[in-house]
């Protein structure tokens, strides 16, 4: 990548954030009455909806904790992590159940929803993590801990079942969101003892998910890796493995430019491009088949925001910490497709929801699931890579 090229790309990724991506959501979302952020937005950022859900006020929390740790000490990004980690504190826990989340809220916090998984969890520590690097505050870095180990510790034993044991299986969403997790924390609380746990992760998912002999990573396996043919078995998810790819090649990079790391990471990501770029439309598939067979969810050839923001990262990763030219190529073809079709020029943030030929299906810009998190991670992670990795050293 020359000069240029990484010029360009810096002002596009610093000032998508800084211009664009946060003045859509700060202050409006600020619930100054009740606390916490409401982020069901329409296109030009009217309100939608008054609940509240529980992961965008963690990850929010968490994006404007790290925006101070990582930028520059803005007090109003410091005082937007206070509110809605009051807001967590008041209302994001199910009594009677230590470290337990909520999924879904009222505005005033009454809750609505609890999930059987542990998803809520892990944002909820990386937010308390954050917030305890911004603030010096050990309760808070005690906290995240704890949040943390209640995650691990229910996804080790398991949730109750939505299945009949007919049929056992496995998400690699678990070990990917806890070696994300163990990742954050580590950084944030200075602690390297969490290696144990990103080792952990990366072997569970190296050894039962990337499977080199079909050249991809499933999405779920038997207890032990076995391949499943059948829908749910069969079913790939391009964006979610590449998302993978970069969590391990962070990894990599952490630990010197490690060259199993590395590789591991760049497999992941080589397979799950290949199966998932659009070749006629362009873009990145919600879901393939494993054996090219027809995919049951009917939303399966559409274009989410997510796996763009995480393909775009991950491309990026690989060509900065490799400098192989095939990396920035693909960056360049992702980059292009989704700037072209997901950003709103007039009202700022992207669409979140795209038919398979780029036209947009839903113009909201805030849901239960949409929110300040996986773009203004991405702009802001590729911004700070550009700047400090040089993929001649």
């Amino acid at each position: 990548m020359n000069a240029q090229r990484r010029a360009e790309l810096i002002a596009i990724y610093r000032d998508g954030l800084l211009e664009g991506t946060l003045p859509f959501w700060l202050p409006r979302c600020v619930d100054e009455e009740h606390g916490g952020f409401m982020i069901a937005r329409d296109r030009d950022g009217s309100l939608l909806d008054t609940d509240k859900g529980m992961w965008q006020q963690c990850r929010f929390t968490w994006l404007l904790a790290t925006l101070y740790n990582t930028v520059e000490p803005r007090e109003e990004w410091l005082a937007g992590a206070r509110h809605g980690l009051e807001f967590i504190e008041q209302h994001g826990f199910v009594p009677g159940e230590v470290g337990r989340m909520w999924f879904h809220v009222t505005r005033e916090g009454a809750p609505i929803r609890k999930r059987r998984y542990f998803f809520t969890e892990t944002f909820g520590a990386i937010a308390y993590a954050a917030c305890a690097k911004a603030t010096g505050e050990a309760r808070l870095a005690d906290r995240a801990r704890e949040i943390y180990a209640t995650a691990r510790a229910g996804f080790a034993a398991g949730v109750d079942p939505k299945f009949a044991a007919t049929r056992p299986a496995k998400g690699m969403g678990v070990p990917m969101i806890s070696l994300a997790t163990a990742q954050e924390l580590r950084t944030c609380l200075g602690d390297d003892s969490f290696d144990a746990d990103i080792d952990a992760c990366i072997e569970e998912i190296q050894r039962d998910f990337v499977k080199p002999e079909l050249e991809c990573v499933m999405e779920t396996v038997g207890p032990n890796g076995e391949v499943l043919d059948h829908f749910d078995g069969r079913l790939l998810n391009p964006g979610h493995a590449i998302e993978g790819a970069w969590f391990i090649l962070n990894e990599a990079r952490h630990r010197g430019n490690d060259p199993a790391l590395t590789e591991l990471g760049c497999s992941m990501l080589d397979w799950m491009w290949a199966r998932g770029w659009d070749e006629k439309h362009g873009g990145i598939f919600y879901f393939r088949d494993v054996h090219g067979k027809p995919v049951q969810e009917y939303w399966h050839d559409m274009k989410f925001w997510w796996p763009h923001n995480e393909t775009i990262l991950a491309t990026l990763l690989a060509h900065l910490m490799t400098g192989d030219a095939r990396y920035e190529a693909m960056h360049r073809q992702v980059h292009d497709w989704a700037y072209a079709h997901f950003p709103d020029a007039e009202h700022g943030e992207w669409y979140g929801y795209l038919h398979r030929d780029g036209r947009v299906s839903v113009p909201l810009k805030g849901n239960l699931w949409k929110g300040p998190f996986h773009l203004p991670r991405m702009q802001l992670l590729a911004w700070q890579w550009l700047k400090e990795i040089d993929p001649k050293k």
